[in-house]
């Protein structure tokens, strides 16, 4: 499974900026980022090149974080290819309970990255065939 970051932050001018500044002065690379907002706060996905790293630098700057485990899958880029992964999970009856999509750097192509509480999604999908990553 993947690594994610997940932060919360006040829903502010300049918000996503200040984050992304504390991860560019460590040196930390930004592969997919995620962010949805309410009224008062955001919640912050980032899936970088050094999440243990991440999380002690924006800890430091005062941000409530924590290390979420994704499943991240590379999908053809082909029309029903996100349904037949989705169709699989609802047949086990697995809930989700957030997902996007991002891209392969060397690739090009689409990756599905979702978050399950199901313990044996990832050994279930490879058994169907997918073919699931561990870093971008």
């Amino acid at each position: 499974m993947l690594k994610q970051v997940s932060l919360f932050t006040e829903n502010k001018e300049g918000g996503l900026f200040k984050i992304t500044n504390v991860l560019a002065r460590y040196q930390i690379n930004i592969y997919t980022m995620l962010a949805n907002d309410s009224a008062e706060y955001g919640i912050i996905r980032l899936i970088v090149d050094k999440p243990d790293e991440a999380i002690k630098v924006l800890r430091e700057a005062g941000y409530q974080c924590r290390e979420d485990k994704v499943i991240a899958i590379i999908m053809e880029d082909t029309p029903g290819c996100l349904d037949n992964i989705l169709s699989a999970i609802h047949g086990a009856n697995i809930d989700i309970s957030y997902l996007y999509i991002s891209f392969e750097r060397e690739t090009g192509k689409p990756v599905v990255v979702f978050k399950t509480n199901e313990p044996e999604t990832a050994t279930f999908l490879m058994g169907k065939g997918y073919n699931l990553i561990e870093n971008f």
